[in-house]
């Protein structure tokens, strides 16, 4: 049964870090997979696993930057080759996780990249939806039999509070037919995020893997390579004298709530949620607040399956009962 959307009583929230939301939980004989894990909150989401005892694979574009900047992460920490722009790097990844465990407790399709310039795949598919949702859902199919395999696995999908500009059109995935707009694109890949990790968990609870969606929080990382500093202003995420708004995250702040997701026991028997600040989240109110609360298009569960019978057709993938 789908959780309802309203918050628990956790005992963390919106400073609390990667690390304080493992503290005490023993992830030894554990195998987690990250997507874009060597980059901004994707480096404290690995090192806090890690930390918690678990072996994480790390799927990177960059193997490379990512060895130099997971360098300092103590654990088990490996690394594989992933461009989710490209079906047969998806696959490739895929067969070499397959090849180094039996099972997958914990897979955090966290890489992501965010209001770039309209480019299209090989296959002519927009870059944000292909690389954001696309990807991810190519990669978690391939890897679905591992999920069902360690007999209690969780699968979380990190989306964003950017879900709220929407722009998720199902007859228009990828800007064919409407001019493009890099924000819309961007609120289209996030709200299909979400609106995978709702669908994935109807299809998942029978198998016992269950899926979250999660908002990590502003915070200042790579992700923002294509937007300019007066656009940032403009946003309000930093003064004029160039410092960053106080109100947005760290890396291991913003990391915590995909390791929460990842890894709290009171989320137990629970999915198919958006989450953030370490809890569910909680619908948005009226007005809606700028910064939080879950849009009601992403607990849409027809919205979902028609996005996942697209996903499908664009893939050439199902998910197996």
């Amino acid at each position: 049964m789908t959780t309802l959307q309203e918050p628990i009583a956790s005992p963390f929230g919106y400073r609390s870090t990667s690390l304080d939301v493992v503290a005490g939980i023993d992830l030894a004989g554990k195998t987690a997979c990250v997507t874009g894990g060597y980059s901004g909150l994707g480096t404290e989401i690995v090192r806090a696993l890690a930390a918690a005892g678990a072996r994480v694979l790390v799927a990177a574009r960059r193997p490379d930057k990512a060895g130099e900047d997971l360098a300092d992460v103590a654990g088990m920490v490996e690394i594989l080759e992933l461009d989710l722009s490209d079906p047969a790097s998806i696959d490739a990844c895929a067969t070499q996780v397959a090849a180094r465990a039996d099972g997958l407790h914990i897979l955090i399709n966290n890489a992501a990249i965010m209001a770039c310039p309209l480019t299209r795949d090989a296959r002519g598919f927009e870059s944000q939806f292909a690389v954001n949702h696309l990807g991810h859902f190519q990669f978690t199919a391939r890897l679905w039999p591992l999920l069902k395999a360690a007999g209690g696995a969780r699968v979380v999908s990190v989306s964003s509070i950017g879900h709220r500009l929407n722009g998720l059109a199902l007859d228009d995935l990828h800007f064919e037919h409407r001019p493009y707009d890099k924000w819309l694109a961007y609120g289209q890949a996030k709200s299909a995020n979400a609106l995978f990790a709702l669908h994935l968990d109807t299809l998942g609870e029978a198998h016992k893997v269950r899926a979250f969606a999660v908002h990590p929080g502003g915070i200042a990382t790579p992700l923002q390579r294509h937007l300019t500093l007066d656009e940032q202003k403009a946003m309000g995420w930093y003064d004029e004298a160039g410092t960053l708004n106080p109100m947005f995250k760290t890396p291991a702040e913003g990391a915590a709530t995909a390791v929460w997701c990842a890894t709290s026991p009171l989320l137990d028997g629970m999915g198919g949620v958006y989450c953030e600040d370490c809890n569910i989240g909680a619908p948005v109110g009226d007005p809606p607040p700028r910064a939080s609360g879950v849009w009601p298009h992403i607990r849409d569960a027809a919205l979902a399956e028609g996005l996942w019978g697209k996903s499908e057709a664009m893939t050439g993938l199902s998910f197996q009962p």
